[in-house]
């Protein structure tokens, strides 16, 4: 079945037909792909949580003709078209097909805009509006004719081009057998006679690469402790194509072979700092999601503790730094595909999956993206936070053959030694009972990762099995203490230091404890009456009933 996303959505045929028709709910959603760089394709006759339309179902020959008509009535910059089809099952259903409004701003004729988010269709707030309106020329820019004749091409970026596209695995053959100067067409590196931007971008010759406007450049600082610099190095000639830009970076910064080793058993394991999926997926995301139409270089700073990007701009709308890990909205469609088609990237989503698996599989904290007035900068920090949970994610992910979703989830737990359902929804702004599950079920049900409590209090643990199997040794922490001896715990602390606050009882048995849990086990001894509590609010204090003796 075909889900909803950012370019595609499913309708009941009773959006447009009877007396249940809604246009204006369609003509949102229309409104909403316009302003989308790729557009988008509505299935008229598709019920919710089906993947054909129903096997008899009959579309009436002048439906299509009406549907584009009343959508053309209530909306402005809109463009669609829509035409019967038939499904393998024999069932007709409408392709309401929208095409991106390039260089204005969709909207209904009521003056409403809307924007599409995963499989929502919201409405623009006006600082977005001037978002939007600032990022549509960079839709276009990629296929831009320019004047440089399309025979004007560097022999050598060319010839590594074609054979990298030859040579991958994420082209089909249909592709990979086309004639080279075909070829250019289909990416979009030409248009007539003429390269594109992109062309230029990627096969043209320096000089013709330093005309092109905010084509990009890259600079390296690095900082010691006391934030002076102690290094640079630029790539601003504009002489490198941006595989040869993220090569370049990779082989020519000596601190990328910096790192530390790290016990495991008998052996010893080299943990880079900054390992190379880390960097490349870096660079790579910060040249293909750049604004081309904003100036600004992309600069790699690098710290004694940490190493950041900052990408001039900001982040596509309706990607932010919370959804960062699930958001595949791309500000620069042709270009994401050379990348795609030539392995420089991950093929689906933004990169950061494979960031954060990276991250935790070695021990350390997931990227950190914020958004700045004018840029976007992602920090990965290089301390190593807990080295012994490396080798037991390791020999888990191997014995149990996990996905990339179970190892993160698999790492964020370790780490963490427990999470609630809360908070390990909220570290990866997973929405919803399902979407946890797709990263959960395969670790609960092998039981290497417990759970205890219901519903948002639901905990997530490692078990100790294997833990103790993987040779792990972990200190002890009092985050997965069993409910009764935690009970046991603030019972002993309120008998010994008589009138206590709940700040005070958690500062003396261990901060990491959740203040929930302690409310919990505070409630239960109240209950139970073996204490009482006295005041109100931040005020509150327990105390043992009868002085506990």
């Amino acid at each position: 079945m075909r889900s909803e996303n950012n370019y595609f959505d499913n309708k009941s045929l009773k959006t447009v037909v009877g007396k249940t028709a809604d246009f204006d709910e369609l003509a949102k959603d229309a409104v909403a792909f316009a302003n989308t760089s790729k557009g988008g394709d509505i299935y008229i006759g598709i019920e919710d949580g089906c993947s054909l339309p129903p096997p008899k179902q009959i579309i009436p020959e002048e439906l299509p003709g009406k549907v584009s008509l009343r959508i053309s009535q209530l909306t402005v910059n809109t463009f669609v078209t829509a035409d019967p089809k038939t499904a393998e099952n024999g069932g007709e259903f409408i392709l309401l097909r929208v095409y991106p409004s390039r260089s204005t701003i969709a909207g209904t004729t009521d003056g409403k805009y809307y924007i599409r988010i995963g499989d929502e269709s919201r409405p623009l707030l006006p600082d977005q509006l001037l978002h939007l309106l600032t990022d549509k020329p960079s839709y276009i820019w990629e296929t831009k004719a320019t004047r440089v004749p399309r025979t004007e091409y560097d022999e050598k970026k060319r010839q590594d081009f074609l054979i990298g596209i030859r040579s991958s695995d994420r082209v089909s053959n249909f592709v990979k057998e086309m004639a080279d100067d075909e070829l250019l067409d289909y990416y979009l590196f030409t248009e007539g006679e003429f390269l594109t931007n992109l062309g230029v971008l990627w096969i043209g010759k320096r000089n013709d690469r330093a005309k092109i406007k905010y084509s990009p450049a890259i600079q390296f600082i690095k900082y010691d402790e006391n934030g002076n610099k102690v290094n640079k190095i630029a790539w601003d000639d504009y002489s490198l194509n941006p595989q040869e830009l993220i090569d370049a970076i990779w082989t020519q910064i000596p601190d990328w072979k910096e790192g530390i080793e790290v016990a495991d058993g008998l052996f010893r394991d080299f943990i880079p700092n900054y390992s190379e999926k880390i960097v490349r997926e870096l660079v790579t995301n910060a040249i293909v999601h750049k604004p081309y139409t904003t100036a600004g270089d992309i600069f790699i700073n690098l710290y004694p503790d940490r190493l950041e990007i900052h990408n001039p701009g900001n982040l596509p709308i309706g990607v932010t730094p919370q959804n960062i890990l699930h958001s595949s909205i791309r500000r620069n469609d042709h270009l994401c595909k050379v990348v795609n088609d030539l392995k420089m990237m991950e093929k689906e989503g933004s990169g950061y999956d494979v960031m954060y698996e990276e991250q935790l599989m070695n021990g350390k904290a997931v990227p950190e993206p914020r958004e700045g007035d004018d840029r976007v900068i992602v920090s990965v920090k290089k301390l190593i936070n807990n080295p012994g949970i490396i080798g037991m994610i390791r020999r888990v992910s191997e014995q149990y053959s996990l996905s990339r979703k179970e190892r993160i989830a698999l790492g964020l737990i370790a780490q963490n030694h427990s999470m609630t359902a809360t908070e390990f929804a909220k570290a990866l702004d997973l929405k919803g009972d399902h979407a946890t599950r797709a990263w959960l079920d395969k670790l609960i049900n092998q039981r290497i990762v417990l759970t205890k409590g219901k519903t948002r209090g639901t905990e997530y643990y490692i078990n100790p099995q294997v833990i103790r199997s993987s040779n792990f040794q972990r200190k002890p922490d009092l985050k997965i203490i069993e409910p009764h001896r935690l009970r046991e715990l603030i019972y002993e602390d309120i008998r010994t230091y008589k009138k206590c606050s709940i700040s005070e009882i958690s500062k003396r048995i261990g901060p990491e404890i959740s203040r929930y849990k302690i409310r919990q086990q505070l409630q239960a001894l109240i209950d139970a009456g073996r204490i009482v509590k006295e005041g109100a609010s931040s005020a509150t204090v327990y105390l043992v009933k009868n002085g506990g003796e």
